[in-house]
């Protein structure tokens, strides 16, 4: 029960105060009960007698919206120890306010020029701009950039945290106005990506964003063929725990430029966990969400469909650290899975089958959902591994991708090209017997440790088991006439290389070549 109380409770009026509150409890001995003091001014130790012997009778009272005053009073006799006693909150109107951000949990105005409230969706919000101001305080701590609500305030029916950004613009409002300055808002807000995933959380510090996402998978059980609903559980529960950072709902109107500073905002989403699902919800804010309606993100995010593709497409390029359209491909597929999985959970809750437009962008989604499904077997993925078909037209990409690690590791010209000799061979040699008449995947895997600065670039695949070491080498002492033309790619990799180990393990050919630069 809510009752209010209203003007001073003193030794005039005591009596009769405690009598309407028990009249108006009559029949509820235990409830529990909720005095809201915003209209009390005054009240003297009778009126803090009459409060207690109210919640002997209800041991769950707490007292709302109290002035400052009257808490003041409150605190000093021990009351906010014994009760929950809250605060009168400051009331702010958000109407005609510039919006400057808008995620699943609220949305954040600008109020005036030196301030920003975000409003929560939730009425009853205050614990939830408790987490939010906890996991802010956390992740400054553990060095991300990010702002500090200083108030909590009333913004009509619900709650709004209060948060300094004198001047600040949003990615979205700069790209939106210069779109000129796209690859450089790419570089900042990669930067700050790869710090947010690069930061370790102590254990239980945050929500781990994997359970989050088994909730969705298990949730599309009724909407997929059996088979493909339990495949999605499956690949989500195979992602190893990562205890590193992810924002959770990372675009560019949740990062802001203030000052020169690049700032994250709308922490409540802070979790831990691997990249990719961080990943996928980046997909959904540029591509996945506009997807069916090209016009949505332009209200969203306040530019327009191709531009948030190109932005997407640049930084993940620049968070993948290639070039290479095959890498590139092959990590958004995994993307799109949890991003679609997520897209057509939320949409189906928000009664989206009811509306023509809304089975239509959830056949969509389904639809490309359930392709990437039958090809796609793995969530999981390393900057540093290329997955392609083993084909000999795919090596020029391997090249590409092999090189942008070398170039990044400052390797010697002559060291370069003679593990571009390596590469070819060996990855020519995969296309050409490994799988035989027919085709398969193969896996070019690039390492770079120091002391001393090592390359290792590792080739795996499924294919017909064989020892290209075994062979024995070419007699290179015998004139032409009598050579064999055969065996001179493995025997020049065993020279120019420091190190070459083949293996065969659980029915993967593993071919190792190490170099020492």
């Amino acid at each position: 029960m809510t009752i209010k109380l209203n003007g001073r409770i003193d030794s005039n009026n005591a009596p009769q105060v405690e009598k309407e509150i028990l009249d108006q409890l009559a029949g509820q001995a235990g409830a529990p009960l909720e005095l809201d003091a915003s209209g009390l001014e005054y009240i003297s130790s009778a009126g803090l007698r009459v409060l207690l012997r109210v919640r002997k009778l209800h041991p769950d009272m707490r007292i709302t919206n109290v002035s400052s005053e009257v808490y003041e009073i409150l605190d000093m006799t021990g009351f906010t120890e014994m009760m929950g006693v809250e605060k009168a909150y400051r009331i702010v109107s958000v109407e005609g306010c510039e919006e400057i951000g808008r995620g699943a949990n609220g949305t954040i105005y600008r109020i005036d020029q030196d301030n920003v409230v975000k409003v929560y969706n939730n009425a009853d919000a205050l614990a939830d701009i408790q987490h939010e101001r906890e996991v802010a305080k956390l992740a400054l701590i553990l060095g991300i950039p990010t702002a500090i609500s200083y108030d909590v305030v009333r913004v009509g029916e619900s709650y709004g945290s209060v948060f300094e950004l004198l001047n600040a613009s949003s990615f979205s409002k700069i790209l939106a106005k210069d779109p000129e300055k796209l690859d450089w808002c790419v570089k900042e807000y990669v930067d700050l990506l790869r710090k947010i995933h690069g930061t370790l959380v102590p254990a239980g510090k945050l929500p781990d964003m994997k359970e989050t996402a088994l909730s969705w998978a298990r949730f599309m059980g009724d909407y997929l063929p059996e088979e493909a609903g339990k495949k999605l559980v499956a690949m989500v529960e195979a992602v190893p725990h990562d205890d590193h950072m992810i924002h959770g709902d990372y675009h560019t109107k949740n990062v802001e430029l203030q000052n020169g500073e690049v700032l994250l905002i709308d922490m409540d989403t802070l979790a831990v966990g691997h990249p990719i699902f961080e990943l996928a919800s980046m997909f959904n804010a540029f591509i996945g969400y506009s997807e069916y309606d090209h016009e949505t993100i332009k209200k969203f995010q306040g530019f327009d469909f191709e531009t948030g593709t190109a932005f997407w497409r640049k930084s993940l390029a620049a968070y993948l650290g290639t070039g290479c359209e095959t890498k590139i491909r092959e990590v958004e597929d995994k993307a799109r899975i949890i991003g679609y999985t997520r897209m057509i959970r939320r949409s189906i809750r928000r009664k989206g089958m009811e509306s023509e437009a809304g089975r239509a962008e959830i056949k969509l989604w389904t639809d490309e959902l359930l392709a990437l499904l039958e090809k796609t077997d793995t969530l999981t993925f390393s900057t540093g591994e290329l997955e392609l078909e083993a084909a000999a037209e795919n090596l020029p990409e391997v090249q590409a991708f092999v090189d942008e690690h070398l170039e990044r590791a400052d390797c010697p010209p002559k060291a370069q090209m003679q593990i571009a000799i390596a590469v070819e061979e060996i990855f020519i040699n995969i296309a050409s017997y490994a799988y035989a008449p027919d085709k398969g995947k193969a896996i070019v895997r690039v390492e770079v440790s120091e002391d001393p600065v090592t390359v290792t670039i590792t080739f795996v695949d499924h294919g017909m088991p064989y020892d290209p070491l075994a062979k024995e080498d070419p007699d290179i002492s015998l004139p032409a006439e009598k050579r064999d033309a055969g065996g001179l790619g493995i025997f020049m990799t065993k020279k120019i290389m420091d190190n070459v180990v083949y293996e065969y393990i659980d029915g993967q050919n593993i071919l190792t070549l190490k170099k020492n630069l």
